[in-house]
């Protein structure tokens, strides 16, 4: 378990009382380096191959004049992703400031409510949205989820079984359904 916090500021981040608004940590997965960053009121983006920096151990802490609650955002998203890699975990329990349109946040959060382990497709998370005709536009706020895994977007699948896309690469997505055993082949789909 390695990762590794930063507190220089993001894109678009600011300062707020002399500190950083914006708090960054990288974890160091099954999956390989996940990057996770916070503002105060929660998770804005987890990145799919770290944030570039090189890990470190996560008692380390985040450096001087980092938010204190966003480096308590970043610290507790690792430990969930960790337990979640480990077995240990099925759902995430974070406070979630993904930056996006009504509806893509509509699309995102109702993700969260896709059971570990299961998948559904484009189509029905269209009509869990409340817009069945609008699948397409489902799949491209599905393509860019700021927070995969932790808002499971990978548990949504084409309508004729096959895997869809994935921001991360079908590789990615195939090993993610597989550690959920949650593959259509896996359940006999």
């Amino acid at each position: 378990m390695s990762t590794r916090p930063t507190s220089r500021p993001g894109p678009g981040s600011g300062r707020a009382g002399g500190r950083t608004t914006i708090a960054r940590l990288d974890v160091m997965t099954d999956l390989g380096l996940l990057g996770l960053e916070a503002s105060p009121a929660g998770l804005t983006h987890l990145y799919l191959g770290g944030s570039g920096d090189d890990p470190v151990e996560p008692e380390a802490g985040v450096g001087p004049g980092a938010d204190p609650e966003a480096t308590a955002h970043v610290a507790e998203g690792a430990r969930q992703l960790l337990e979640y890699f480990a077995g240990a975990r099925t759902a995430f329990d974070l406070p979630l400031e993904p930056a996006g349109t009504e509806f893509q946040r509509s699309v995102w959060f109702a993700l969260a409510r896709i059971p570990f382990g299961t998948t559904l497709s484009y189509a029905e998370l269209a009509r869990r949205v409340g817009r069945p005709r609008a699948f397409r536009a489902v799949g491209q706020a599905n393509g860019a989820n700021p927070l995969p895994i932790i808002l499971p977007c990978h548990r949504v699948i084409a309508a004729d079984g096959g895997l869809g896309g994935y921001s991360g690469g079908l590789g990615v997505k195939t090993r993610l359904l597989a550690h959920e055993s949650a593959l259509p082949a896996a359940r006999g789909a």
